[in-house]
């Protein structure tokens, strides 16, 4: 049996570059204004994760199934469609916080929105918090 390959690892390459890169130039300025967000509040230097995702902090998970990996913390994306952002605090606080966040749409692990001005800023530093803190619990020893 093959062993499973992570998709997603952190890189050498340039969050900045990456920004730039971004063809809309609304998209452009919002990923910089998550940078300086999830910066300030994770504590975290930002780095790229694969070829698209911007992360802060790593921890190192394993599944019962045995598949292990590292992954960021928390992080942002700025896709085409939406922005994403990898936020798991994996509890019913993240619900709370949902209903006073803005206009977003959720995945199992994602939060997309359109743009920064669409959400509480208070809210997501709130949700970065404590998703650093319940992936720590969960993940301890990193």
């Amino acid at each position: 049996m093959a062993k499973y390959e992570a998709k997603m690892k952190e890189t050498d390459a340039s969050v900045i570059e990456f920004i730039e890169a971004v063809d809309n130039t609304k998209k452009r300025e919002d990923a910089y204004r998550l940078l300086e967000i999830f910066e300030k509040t994770s504590g975290y230097k930002a780095k790229m994760w694969g070829p698209s995702i911007i992360g802060f902090g790593t921890y190192h998970y394993k599944y019962a199934s045995g598949h292990e990996g590292d992954a960021p913390l928390v992080g942002s994306s700025p896709r085409k469609a939406k922005i994403s952002l990898y936020i798991t605090t994996g509890d019913t606080a993240r619900e709370e916080a949902l209903k006073r966040f803005g206009k977003y749409t959720a995945g199992k692990s994602c939060v997309y929105i359109n743009k920064v001005e669409d959400v509480n800023e208070d809210v997501l530093k709130e949700m970065i918090t404590k998703s650093i803190a319940f992936l720590q619990e969960l993940y301890p020893n990193q």
